[in-house]
């Protein structure tokens, strides 16, 4: 029985390690300034998506991020309202996908530039993911 057991967290030790999500250990980040957002603001949604892209994007490494600028995130401010938030900030990243193709959506072998993060947030609380893509 105690095999048995042991046998079994291995499996499920392996198969979680297995289903890690997306490298962010060497991520580049690029300062921009803003006259919307403070430094901290701007980080807090960089690290909201770095946390997004380590659980959830297999076999894709985030090679750098940063934010589109002023201009850009006053563009989609309709996303902040469509979310019944008050701001919306915009982030731009480049990125690596390997051989798996990712989840399958994306082209195996290959690097996105410039994909689009868009994160909102209602008085100066947590910023929330709501799409990204070209």
């Amino acid at each position: 029985m105690k095999r048995l057991i042991f046998f079994l967290v291995c499996l499920v030790t392996v198969f979680s390690l297995s289903a890690c999500g997306g490298n962010v250990k060497n991520v580049n980040v690029l300062d921009v300034e803003s006259e919307i957002y403070t430094p901290d603001d701007i980080s807090s949604a960089i690290e909201t998506i770095k946390n997004e892209f380590d659980k959830a994007w297999k076999g894709c490494t985030l090679k750098e991020i940063y934010y589109a600028g002023d201009e850009t995130s006053k563009d989609y401010q309709d996303w902040a309202d469509r979310n019944d938030a008050d701001e919306v900030i915009v982030l731009l990243s480049s990125f690596d996908v390997d051989s798996s193709g990712g989840d399958g959506s994306l082209n195996p072998n290959s690097t996105y530039d410039k994909w689009m993060w868009i994160l909102v947030r209602t008085n100066g609380g947590k910023w929330q993911h709501v799409d990204h893509g070209y």
